[in-house]
């Protein structure tokens, strides 16, 4: 069995491997501060829940674009699941080759969601996540990851309205039945989802346009639904693309070492 794991800057999204099939998929806040002690009874608690046994656990492997609990994280697998880690950075081939003008600075997450559309899907394919941040990423049709835009992710943007207007209050993440809103909460759904929408859709538009190629759009990321159900520019939607891209990567890891 194989632990994928994918720490972002607001979740960490725990999958289990049996074979080709996810058994197990858990999520943890990032944002609590946790010693390795709690990082490890929790990841046992979610292998208990799948009924996973840590001698059954062949490899671990994480992508992360949060250093700090990185410490805390890989010495608590290490204590409870007694493996060493593997973590996507450099060194690891991903399948996927970095043309960015500087490669490093391109998180992992980003190249793991890559390697999971172009290995599941193929290419030329755009790679829409739908997370923290919203991330629009172009992969050609030899696994180049050529060109990225960043925009802020829907819940981000939620939390920015609440917080930087005192009278705006927080609201719950979804699409009103229509855009004619009369009060303040629907007011602001209907302005962060519609004008979601219509940012997603004018930027994919802009990358076929530019590139003047019909790519494939995969989309992902927890919110990533409620936007594919309401466009017709999205053509995929899959919840698990970054732990494919982790499997992936993995399998090709584990013919090179």
């Amino acid at each position: 069995m194989l632990i994928v794991i994918d720490i972002g800057n607001t979740n960490i999204t725990i999958g289990i491997y049996q074979g080709e099939t996810i058994i197990g998929n858990y999520r943890l806040t990032t944002k609590m501060q946790r010693t390795s002690d709690e990082y490890g009874f929790m990841i046992l608690n979610f292998l208990n829940a799948s009924t996973v046994d840590t001698q059954d656990i062949e490899d671990v492997i994480i992508s992360s674009v949060v250093p700090k609990i990185m410490h805390s994280f890989l010495n608590g697998i290490r204590k409870y699941m007694h493996k060493e880690p593997i973590v996507v950075g450099p060194g690891i081939k991903t399948g996927i080759s970095v043309k960015a003008e500087n490669p490093k600075a391109v998180g992992s997450d980003r190249i793991v969601d890559a390697a999971g559309a172009f290995y599941e899907y193929g290419g030329p394919c755009l790679v829409v996540d739908f997370g923290t941040m919203t991330t629009f990423d172009y992969v050609d049709e030899h696994g180049n990851f050529e060109f990225g835009v960043i925009t802020l992710g829907i819940e981000t943007g939620a939390q920015a309205m609440s917080a930087q207007a005192a009278k705006l209050p927080e609201i719950e993440i979804k699409k009103p039945k229509t855009i004619l809103a009369k009060n303040t909460p629907t007011s602001m759904q209907a302005g962060l989802l519609y004008g979601y929408i219509g940012q997603s859709e004018y930027i994919i538009k802009k990358f076929k346009e530019e590139l003047g190629t019909n790519m494939k759009v995969i989309a992902t990321g927890g919110l990533g639904q409620i936007i594919y159900r309401n466009t017709d520019y999205i053509d995929i939607y899959d919840r698990d693309l970054t732990f494919k891209g982790l499997k992936h990567i993995y399998d090709r890891y584990k013919v090179s070492r």
